[in-house]
């Protein structure tokens, strides 16, 4: 089987690399460069990076290719996370790089040669009556399912992920006893292109600031000022500069550049039950087909399915169940759980009732 690896310079892809070879396969290895080159002090070098997987190819006597992918990284991906905030919505990029450039910009430019692309995500597939579906990580902690759940079927049918029935303990064990270049590596915790730039810098960079209220929603208090409504999305805690706290971002009045917090842990103003999913994407298939229509007065309850679902990424799915929209914008994700946080423009991923397979996701709408 001809297998091209994404390889990041981290632990888990190389680890990847490391399950593929014991399995007797050769992949070509493949390191996508979408980092930010600027002269303003917000560079990010990938040198590093290309330094470890050059080591890890070397060690196995494999290929690798750098693939320049910055270009359509920024008009495809950046432009997108600016257009959401810039709106007052929260986008995840993440999900988008997956979709648009991992398994999009790098097929066309070099995957398309090659039967697998496999990856170190924390996910696996799952082959049911001659179809493939996304599914869950044995690592609930690590599973990376909600960051891949706007790619296709293609690009799913065509996915490997080694490091799916493995714990993160388990992947760092390996790594360390098979001696890998990268084996002590503290994981990436930035946003992919941002690496270690701070993301409101990345912002204030493109956006500017616009100072304006922070107001108590219950009481129409003024407690601070804000350096512009970008800068914040609803559940946000830290980075307000209040005291006398919690303090959590319960709404935006995106036209007059105002926030509004509530106060304590357990105020309710900070939870929700409903939310709606604008332009669904399913990754495979509809598996409730009766849901692709909207129902008529009287049908919603019949149409109702048990889901779980994320709104973030965390490791824990929550119980709901999904509905068409009564005016057919999209579908009605409700749970008898309280929701923390829903933010418009976040990603809503839903799966089946199991928590086992990835159906796919839409984007968050609250009105």
């Amino acid at each position: 089987m001809n297998i091209a690896t994404l390889i990041s310079g981290g632990v888990d892809s190389a680890v990847a690399v490391h399950l593929l070879r014991e399995q007797g396969h050769r992949p070509d290895l493949f390191y996508i460069r979408i980092g930010m080159d600027t002269d303003d002090g917000l560079s990010c070098t990938a040198e590093e990076d290309i330094e470890l997987a050059t080591a890890t190819a070397r060690k196995y006597g494999l290929k690798l290719e750098i693939i320049d992918l910055h270009q359509e990284y920024w008009e495809r991906v950046v432009s997108y996370t600016l257009d959401k905030v810039r709106r007052g919505l929260t986008p995840n990029p993440d999900v988008m790089c997956n979709k648009l450039i991992k398994f999009g910009c790098f097929d066309e430019k070099a995957g398309h040669a090659y039967d697998k692309i496999a990856t170190g995500h924390y996910a696996s597939t799952t082959e049911i009556d001659g179809r493939t579906w996304l599914s869950t990580a044995k690592d609930p902690v690590k599973d990376q399912t909600d960051f891949l759940a706007q790619i296709n079927y293609l690009q799913v049918s065509r996915l490997l992920f080694p490091l799916g029935n493995y714990l993160k303990e388990e992947v760092r064990q390996i790594a360390l006893d098979a001696r890998l270049p990268s084996a002590r590596r503290k994981d990436s915790q930035g946003i992919c292109f941002l690496g270690k730039i701070n993301y409101n810098d990345f912002i204030r960079r493109f956006l500017g600031e616009r100072p304006g209220a922070i107001i108590e929603l219950e009481t129409g208090r003024k407690l601070g000022t804000h350096r512009g409504f970008w800068f914040h999305t609803i559940g946000q805690r830290k980075g307000l500069g209040l005291s006398g706290g919690p303090w959590f971002v319960v709404d935006k009045n995106i036209e007059e550049n105002i926030i509004y917090v509530s106060h304590g842990y357990d105020t309710e103003k900070q939870y929700g039950h409903q939310f709606r999913l604008e332009d669904f994407h399913f990754i495979t298939d509809n598996p409730w087909q009766p849901v692709g229509h909207t129902p008529s007065d009287g049908q919603a309850d019949h149409l109702s399915h048990e889901v779980r679902f994320k709104i973030r990424h965390t490791d824990t799915f929550q119980r709901g169940f999904i509905t068409p929209d009564p005016q057919g914008k999209g579908y009605l994700i409700r749970s008898d759980e309280r929701i923390q946080g829903i933010a418009p423009g976040q990603f809503g991923v839903i799966y089946d009732a199991d928590a086992r397979l990835c159906i796919g996701s839409g984007e968050i709408r609250l009105r």
